[in-house]
């Protein structure tokens, strides 16, 4: 594959709006897994909610989806692939995205933890940075984030 095709699947991969139109794949293999993983989805929706016993098995397949998704963008990104290779990992790399999208959407939003999270980390940032431009920095936290 050219450099310039590669640099244009690349860029397919990361444009935000890559899932827009997109389908789930009705299976995938994942870690050598075959999954059923359209109609695992839509059933979950289905319920409106993920049930307690159902929510490992959902989070271990959206860490599953996350690695796959990694090692196919790093086939893109290095591997020794033609163009059309190429093109079927997109793809496919777009339908996990649009499956983890669907996994991610099944969670109930709690807005209020979900502010405390967020200002707790601004905290956390602001107080860092102003360690950093005070020159109150640790020596052994430098190289760490």
């Amino acid at each position: 594959m050219k450099p310039y095709e590669r640099k244009q699947l690349k860029e397919r991969i990361e444009r935000e709006s890559a899932t827009v139109g997109a389908s789930i794949p009705e299976t995938i293999d994942v870690q050598g897994e075959e999954i059923a993983l359209q109609e695992f989805i839509f059933e979950t929706k289905r319920r409106n909610t993920i049930p307690p016993d159902d929510r490992e098995r959902v989070d271990q397949l959206k860490k599953n989806l996350r690695r796959e998704r990694r090692q196919r963008v790093q086939r893109v990104e290095d591997g020794d692939i033609d163009y059309e290779t190429g093109e079927r990992l997109v793809e496919s790399i777009i339908g996990i995205d649009r499956a983890l999208s669907a996994l991610e959407g099944l969670e109930p939003v709690d807005i209020e933890q979900e502010i405390a999270t967020k200002e707790a980390a601004d905290r956390k940032r602001w107080s860092n940075f102003l360690k950093r431009a005070l020159g109150k920095e640790d020596s052994g936290a430098r190289g760490r984030r």
